[in-house]
């Protein structure tokens, strides 16, 4: 415990952000990396509880107070190995994940939570600034070839943990970029996708094969984002490969079969994000669906919600309203009914 008293002496630090004006004008990430002196301030509020919920509220289980309490005793080559024990990508979750660490904190009970995902974010990007964050290839191949399919984060995750104990690995990809949805589906203001690349440089150079183009069945669907030009059969795979890994995400949206649904103008929201990801890589679209002086309706709340708000807001939309399922939550929340789970 880095501070005995730090959750008593300081407030949470939060991220500083590019100002509105300037941010809505390109796709580019606007929250700022904390400096070392907030980095150090917010890791020294950890109490390194006995129980430490956060690590519990974390879906990988991260290793949370130890790699606090090497921020604040500023070893952060000791907290970037510990936080990189239990994710792969922690540049990738300190930038999209919900923090659900945050609030499972014990200072959330009545404060506010140590700031866990900018802490996080701090420690991989101190790793890359140094140079710390190397390629790890294999010191002794298996023999053995594992078939991914799917480049998203969960294919990329097992890429790269199979890829370091010696196995072959090719990962199979449907479209034209590896990254799965944080490629084609998170905007680039809020994961940039120079931030994916890097790391996939790592990857290639740990041995993992990408073939980009492939879509792996039988009858291609059409309704989900697929710039396949080969096809490859499950068989065929089982064929070529010791084991086949099957990590895609669900692209298919929830249709709303309601009066007015055939009429022009509505879209899914994996029809309208991935545009845009294209063009921010330098690609033509064709017929770009675009919300340039429109009224746009967003129907859903959530993060994806969220992601066409703000692109739609980057086009120069005229109006934007968002609709929500849920009720309006309380101004303040029940936390004595709450803690630890997410609200």
């Amino acid at each position: 415990m880095g501070k005995i008293t730090g959750f008593i002496e300081f407030d949470r630090q939060k991220e500083s952000y590019l100002p509105v004006e300037s941010r809505i004008r390109n796709n580019k990430e606007f929250v700022l990396v904390l400096e070392n002196d907030k980095a150090k301030t917010q890791a020294a509020r950890c109490m390194n509880c006995g129980t430490p919920f956060c690590t519990t509220g974390c879906p990988v289980n991260n290793i949370i107070p130890d790699w606090n309490d090497l921020v604040y005793t500023g070893n952060y080559r000791g907290a970037l190995d510990t936080l990189h024990s239990t994710n792969n990508f922690p540049e990738f979750t300190g930038r999209v994940c919900p923090a659900p660490c945050e609030a499972a904190c014990t200072l959330n009970v009545n404060r506010d939570p140590v700031g866990i995902k900018s802490i996080e974010l701090f420690i991989v990007e101190k790793g890359f600034q140094e140079g710390w964050i190397q390629p790890q290839p294999a010191a002794v191949k298996t023999g053995r070839k594992v078939a991914i399919v799917g480049s998203g984060p969960a294919g990329l995750a097992a890429a790269q943990h199979l890829a370091r104990v010696g196995h072959s690995v090719t990962v199979f990809e449907k479209n034209d970029r590896i990254g799965g949805l944080l490629r084609y589906g998170i905007p680039g203001f809020k994961l940039d996708k120079a931030n994916v690349d890097r790391r996939l440089e790592q990857m290639k150079a740990e041995g993992v094969v990408f073939k980009t183009n492939v879509y792996v069945g039988k009858d291609p669907l059409t309704d989900i984002t697929n710039w396949a030009k080969e096809t490859i059969s499950p068989e065929q795979l089982q064929k070529d490969f010791d084991a086949v890994l099957l990590t895609g995400g669900s692209e298919q949206g929830r249709d709303l079969p309601v009066p007015g649904r055939e009429l022009s103008g509505i879209h899914f929201a994996m029809e309208f994000l991935p545009q845009q990801n294209k063009i921010d890589a330098g690609d033509k679209v064709k017929n770009q669906l675009r919300a340039d002086g429109k009224h746009v309706v967003v129907i859903g709340g959530g993060d994806t919600g969220s992601d066409c708000v703000g692109t739609s807001r980057r086009h120069g939309a005229d109006s934007i309203a968002q609709f929500e399922l849920l009720p309006q939550p309380p101004e303040q929340e029940n936390k004595p009914l709450v803690w630890p789970y997410w609200p």
